[in-house]
């Protein structure tokens, strides 16, 4: 079974780490294509271990991602 979840990516320091709030799960990468791939192995990982009653509770059925613009200063 696939499924398809979102990933948040920003640059940290010299590389990138890449969050998953849906089950909150997160990994890094020299790249974002490797922050992008770690995520992905990290996510297949926790599907694999964790305990099912553990997955029900972290996974969030809709995340949203958006922008806002404040005033600052």
């Amino acid at each position: 079974m696939r499924k398809e979840l979102t990933a948040v990516i920003e640059r940290e320091g010299d590389g990138y780490v890449a969050l998953c709030p849906e089950v909150d799960v997160a990994s890094e990468g020299g790249t974002v294509a490797q922050a992008r791939e770690n995520l992905c192995e990290a996510l297949e990982l926790f599907f694999e271990a964790a305990p099912e009653d553990e997955i029900v509770e972290r996974l969030r059925s809709e995340v949203y991602v958006t922008r806002v613009e404040v005033a600052v200063g």
